[in-house]
């Protein structure tokens, strides 16, 4: 198995999470906006081609919620495959707006 080395990039407004498979010359990406004090959206996660399969995508979407456990801040999951992997954990609750299988809305007035 190859291993996944996430990194995260963050100008305060906006940012992402990249991901890069050894051996593979490809990156996958997570990237989210600043909301507010403490909050974040993640808004696409999106992966080549040639990391589909690897894992890359779901490793994103674990380390924002390690991150976010970390850092205190919680996550808006526009994101529809981050919306699909928090169906399939429900115990990421604690730093997630909405419940499993709630599609969040977000307002201009919350866009910084």
């Amino acid at each position: 198995m190859s291993t996944i080395t996430i990194t995260k990039e963050d100008d305060g407004q906006h940012g992402r999470y990249v991901a890069r498979v050894d051996g593979i010359d490809a990156e996958a990406e997570l990237t989210f906006t600043h909301r507010g004090p403490l909050l974040i959206s993640a808004d696409h996660t999106g992966a080549p081609e040639a990391l589909r399969g690897t894992g890359a995508a779901s490793a994103l979407v674990e380390y924002l919620v390690a991150d976010a456990r970390g850092s205190g801040f919680r996550i808006i999951p526009i994101c529809p495959y981050v919306r699909a992997r928090y169906a399939v954990h429900p115990e990421w609750q604690d730093v997630m707006t909405v419940a499993p299988g709630v599609e969040p809305t977000v307002s201009k007035g919350h866009e910084q």
